[in-house]
């Protein structure tokens, strides 16, 4: 399982160019998963949100803007460069009373059992210093008889495209993202835990062992991403 200090301390260091890197990395595609994400969400009609890993809040934004107006978001992450950034992009798009960002660890969520409605978690699953615990916290702070957990993250693509694919993020990718970033090996790390991360029907079962019966799952852009909805 990746370190947490060493996951922190590398997106603290991507930060400035994190955002720029990933829609020219995903060729914009990120923008059409997110979408896919919140019209997920709209279907389960939270109250309160948790974005967990909320990074530069790009997800968050997009959840501010796609659901109604009385519904909560918090956007929570451990890296606070991450969370200065989502902060000036809130300032700059002039606020929003029903969005915030707070620091937080997701191997220890500071918040109430049962305290929200739905868990959003976007390419952030991968990057958890232990998996199942992790999942067992999400649970935790979901409401009991309504909570949804909404995992996008990415995935194992089609076999007859993951010799592409994957020439493409280990030989391709960390030589563009190191020119775009400056750093090029956080975008080799970003393949090995791609190429670490279970495919959809492991992430399935995973889910289903921490307390979440009810699991679908879908396959976007050929495989390399998967959205699964988790219902408590």
């Amino acid at each position: 399982m990746p370190d947490p200090t060493e996951v922190n301390t590398m997106f603290a260091r991507i930060a400035h160019r994190y955002d720029l890197a990933n829609r020219l990395l995903s060729g914009g595609a990120d923008v059409r998963w997110r979408r896919r994400l919140v019209t997920a969400v709209r279907r389960a009609r939270p109250r309160v949100v948790l974005d967990l890993a909320t990074g530069s809040g790009d997800v968050a934004f997009a959840l501010d803007r796609g659901l109604p107006a009385n519904v909560q978001i918090i956007g929570m992450d451990f890296c606070q460069p991450m969370l200065d950034k989502a902060e000036a992009k809130k300032r700059k798009a002039g606020g929003s009373a029903n969005l915030w960002f707070l620091q937080g660890d997701g191997m220890a969520l500071p918040l109430a059992d049962a305290s929200v409605d739905v868990v959003t978690i976007a390419f952030g699953l991968r990057n958890m210093a232990d998996r199942t615990g992790a999942l067992r916290e999400m649970r935790r702070v979901l409401h009991a008889s309504h909570g949804r957990l909404f995992v996008l993250e990415f995935s194992q693509p089609h076999p007859w495209f993951r010799p592409f694919y994957y020439f493409y993020l280990k030989r391709v990718l960390p030589r563009f993202a190191g020119l775009i970033t400056g750093d090029r090996a956080a975008y080799e790390y970003l393949g090995d835990s791609i190429d670490q991360f279970p495919d959809r029907a492991r992430l399935t079962d995973e889910l289903r062992a921490v307390g979440f019966p009810t699991v679908t799952a879908t396959a976007l852009t050929l495989g390399i991403v998967a959205l699964h909805e988790a219902a408590v």
